[in-house]
């Protein structure tokens, strides 16, 4: 721990005329004011030379300004690159150095500078990695958050592949889906969810993991599915990648159905998915919970007060800070002039845009609905490594 933030210079004066008093050795010094010695010897020195102005931070400012390299240099440079497309800056550098050692060069990092105002930078492409997500909400009611997953594919006596897709209230822990499903496209999922908000009405969110159809690595973990989901009044939101405790609940609700449907599978697809049928039945309306002091989902869940009406709806926003603005065909939106791409996902849908102040620049985070995509400034869109909500 360093000086205190409130008083700083002043603190300095003390130990320096305490000191310099002989009221007091600097190691006892050091250990009150909670430096080093050699800090401690630094403003020593520093008021011995220059007085109580000494006693200022100093500017981190170069020295000297840069260099300015000649263009014939910045050509061989780039002329080396064009030879060695792949090579980077240090290896450049390096191979000038080489042939050039009667010369000064710029540093790695002023020539990655001059490569990309020349466009010969060469973007390294990472694995695809998810990014977390804000914290998950907290779940204290019915239809504060369903939780969605598909149960793991099996073979049923006739050798059919089986993957009940489900949904439930993570409050109630009431079962609101269980089907079974040949694929994971959206066509084939939103149904799912249209016929349980048209029978429940809406829930404020849907938990989900990271996998297709319900999300994505790629600008804001979105995908078809999470779209419809905003554009139905719901806030989508995932669980950490590898955590799936946090959607715990549903898991074990998985690991009951396997238990009572699938050990072992029944003979046929068929009967399959009428067992599905009756586990529904059984789960909701018999089955006492333990979580929920014994009592059965269906006695502690009731419908959303939330309706749904069917039709999918552009988010709107609200306040007066965020501006509205559509998605061209290529997915790309176009601030101050200056284009950044987003998506193609989000082609034809209006995100919000709010300008805020950073570090001198002006610097535009941009929404859709409420998931935070990211912030575009100087040219740049950077996506978040944490996705956090719309400000309301």
């Amino acid at each position: 721990m360093g000086w205190e933030t409130n008083s700083v210079e002043n603190q300095r004066l003390r130990l320096v005329l305490e000191y310099l008093q002989k009221k007091e050795t600097m190691t006892n010094l050091c250990l009150y004011y909670n430096v080093s010695r050699k800090t401690g010897y630094k403003w020593v020195e520093r008021y011995k030379a220059f007085g109580v102005d000494g006693l200022a931070d100093e500017s981190r400012a170069p020295h000297a300004p840069h260099i300015l390299f000649e263009q014939q240099q910045i050509n061989q440079a780039i002329d080396l690159k064009l030879k060695y497309r792949t090579w980077g800056p240090k290896k450049i550098r390096s191979k000038l150095l080489e042939m050039y050692p009667e010369w000064e060069w710029p540093s790695q990092t002023r020539l990655y500078e001059i490569f990309k105002e020349n466009h010969l930078v060469n973007k390294r492409r990472f694995r695809s990695r998810v990014h977390a997500t804000a914290p998950l909400e907290g779940v204290f009611q019915p239809n504060d958050t369903w939780a969605v997953d598909f149960k793991g594919w099996f073979l049923t006596g006739d050798g059919q592949k089986c993957e009940p897709l489900t949904l439930t209230d993570c409050a109630s822990r009431y079962l609101l889906r269980c089907v079974h499903l040949d694929k994971h496209p959206v066509e084939l999922v939103w149904p799912v969810f249209d016929e349980a908000f048209k029978q429940y009405g809406l829930p404020l969110r849907v938990r989900s993991d990271n996998g297709p159809p319900f999300g994505s690595v790629g600008i804001g973990r979105l995908t078809r599915l999470s779209i419809n989901l905003i554009k139905a009044g719901v806030t989508p939101e995932w669980i950490d990648p590898g955590h799936p405790e946090q959607n715990g609940r549903h898991e074990r609700m998985h690991l009951t159905l396997k238990q009572d449907t699938a050990s072992p599978p029944k003979e046929t697809l068929k009967l399959q998915i009428q067992e599905f049928d009756r586990f529904d039945q059984e789960y909701n309306f018999e089955r006492p919970h333990e979580a929920l002091n014994m009592k059965t989902p269906a006695s502690c869940y009731q419908r959303s007060s939330r309706r749904w009406s069917g039709i999918l709806k552009s988010p709107e926003y609200f306040t007066d800070e965020i501006v509205p603005r559509k998605v061209s065909s290529r997915g790309c939106i176009s601030i101050l002039d200056i284009n950044y791409r987003l998506s193609e996902i989000l082609t034809g849908e209006y995100v919000g845009i709010k300008e805020n102040e950073g570090g001198g620049n002006r610097v535009h985070e941009i929404y859709y609905g409420p998931v935070y995509l990211g912030k575009a400034a100087n040219g740049e869109f950077h996506t978040p490594k944490i996705t956090k909500r719309r400000p309301r």
